[in-house]
């Protein structure tokens, strides 16, 4: 399985716009991240989880010439508005499979109404083959995908384990018993935006406990604001078996 970290940034990207913040104006390129996806490649299928708004040149940037999946943590907008630059690959393939939570796919249907049309669609316009999610194990081509939820705030949102892989984003809160489900993964992707304490997402203090808890070999993490510090000199203060991961990060599980 390999895994390529299409965005690692938060919900508006590093450098934020018009922002004189240092990290900012950083020429590091481990400081420009876009907004939080992955790639994984696995048994010759290619799996996105979430596709935001920089979901065109992140496939561009990664030579992904197709697509057998996209996988939705929730529905907000650094999530889910790249959903129309799936149309080369629809043109390419057919239908593109899309998973989510009924609500997602009741959110995506309100935004992206004109894919979801049934009468007088636009015909240039993508279609789906739609899977609806609940927090149990579902099969994805060749792989059982367990879904793993957590708490955005007041939203529910799902992770994911593929195997040794588990991927979490925007979690505040995971309970107990979600966490027996990631025992034994070998790498752990999760959420880490400041150092400072988020209603809504974990901050640095909070992923390195929860990664305590799940014991994975190998942690790595994402959804990174700029109030986090330059990607150097955190790397430096984390647990050796902890990275900040970077878009274009490459792993081989």
């Amino acid at each position: 399985m390999k895994i390529t970290f299409l965005g690692t940034g938060t919900s508006q990207g590093i450098p934020i716009i018009g922002s004189d913040h240092p990290v900012c104006k950083s020429s590091n390129p481990k400081d420009k991240r876009l907004r939080v996806s992955v790639l994984i490649e696995s048994s010759g299928y290619n799996y996105v989880i979430d596709c935001g708004p920089d979901f065109r040149y992140q496939m561009l940037r990664a030579e992904c010439e197709r697509i057998d999946a996209i996988i939705f943590t929730h529905e907000h907008s650094d999530h889910v508005m790249g959903l129309d630059d799936i149309r080369p690959f629809y043109f390419k393939q057919g239908n593109i499979s899309i998973y989510a939570h009924k609500r997602v796919l009741k959110a995506l249907k309100q935004r992206f109404d004109y894919i979801f049309a049934t009468k007088n669609k636009y015909p240039g316009a993508p279609s789906l083959n739609v899977h609806r999610i609940k927090n149990k194990s579902f099969r994805l081509c060749e792989e059982v995908v367990v879904p793993i939820k957590g708490m955005h705030a007041d939203l529910e949102v799902f992770g994911y384990r593929f195997n040794e892989f588990a991927y979490l984003t925007d979690m505040k809160f995971v309970s107990e018993k979600e966490i027996e489900k990631l025992k034994g993964v070998k790498v752990l992707v999760v959420n880490a935006l400041r150092i400072e304490p988020h209603h809504s997402h974990f901050n640095l203090e909070e992923a390195l406990s929860f990664i305590e808890k799940v014991n994975p070999e190998k942690a790595y993490l994402t959804h990174i604001s700029h109030l986090l510090g330059f990607h150097d000199d955190v790397e430096k203060t984390l647990p050796d078996h902890v990275s900040l991961a970077y878009d274009g990060l490459e792993l081989t599980i």
